[in-house]
């Protein structure tokens, strides 16, 4: 099925000197990943993977509240199938897929929750670093739903099977430090001053050349192809069917009936 949605300008996109820099600008609503956004992200690394003077991308949010807090549940609301689910789950992982396949290192600015759907992005992202008061989670499960844009398997990947499997059943949300133990995420701010920490973190990155920073995410490449495909195919179509059973939509009414 084809999903309804218009390119919006929730996301910008800059060009810092030889760096890229993505922002989902949603801040008055802790930056959801809306149909728009994820092609927008698409769109945006799509565009510029062919640009050689980039060195480094950048993805983030706007403000300090939230990096991106999952998808736009009201948006989605109408899309109930399992064939609704497909279309979904394909959609925002050709987003995450442009990021994981960016040609060269991509690093999530984690400056707040990043929840559900913002967890997958920020682990599609080569290189996480969090201000101190950063919170990640896979909450897919307090929805009756799973991850579905890759995150899930990017998670197994990082963490172990076992670490993964607790994660993403329980729904915890994970502090910095917790978060940094576990290993997803490299590093965070000692304090509240973010933007110089981030800044600082990333001064080396942006100092190699094209060709090295190319050279080596190649690599990261080929490593997270092998034995994707069929992954992929698997967490698609049991999201579909988790996506568009009755325990999901209760789910969903009942976050919806707690918000004001």
């Amino acid at each position: 099925m084809n999903l309804s949605f218009k390119r919006t300008s929730d996301v910008e996109v800059t060009r810092d000197g030889n760096m890229l820099r993505v922002t989902i600008r949603r801040a008055e609503k802790r930056n959801p990943l809306s149909l728009g956004v994820l092609e927008e992200i698409r769109a945006a690394f799509s565009e510029h993977a062919g640009d050689e003077s980039i060195v480094l991308a950048v993805v983030t949010g706007e403000g300090d509240q939230a990096f991106a807090s999952g998808g736009d549940l009201r948006e989605l609301a109408d899309y109930r199938s399992e064939a609704d689910g497909l279309a979904l789950s394909r959609h925002g992982k050709a987003a995450l897929d442009s990021v994981r396949n960016f040609p060269v290192p991509v690093v999530a600015r984690i400056n707040g929750v990043a929840l559900g759907g913002g967890a997958e992005l920020a682990l599609a992202c080569d290189m996480r670093i969090a201000a101190r008061h950063a919170r990640i989670g896979f909450v897919h499960g307090r929805l009756k739903i799973a991850p579905s844009w890759g995150g899930g398997i990017d998670l197994v990947r990082l963490v172990g099977p076992s670490r993964a499997t607790w994660l993403m059943a329980r729904g915890d949300v994970l502090d910095a430090t917790e978060a940094l133990r576990l290993g997803l995420i490299d590093s965070h701010a000692p304090d509240e001053d973010f933007d110089a920490f981030f800044e600082d973190c990333i001064e080396s990155l942006r100092s190699q050349p094209p060709q090295v920073m190319r050279a080596i995410k190649s690599l990261v490449v080929t490593q997270r192809a092998m034995g994707r495909a069929a992954a992929d195919a698997a967490e698609t179509a049991h999201f579909a069917r988790v996506w568009a059973h009755a325990d999901h939509w209760a789910a969903v009414h009942s976050l919806e009936s707690q918000r004001p």
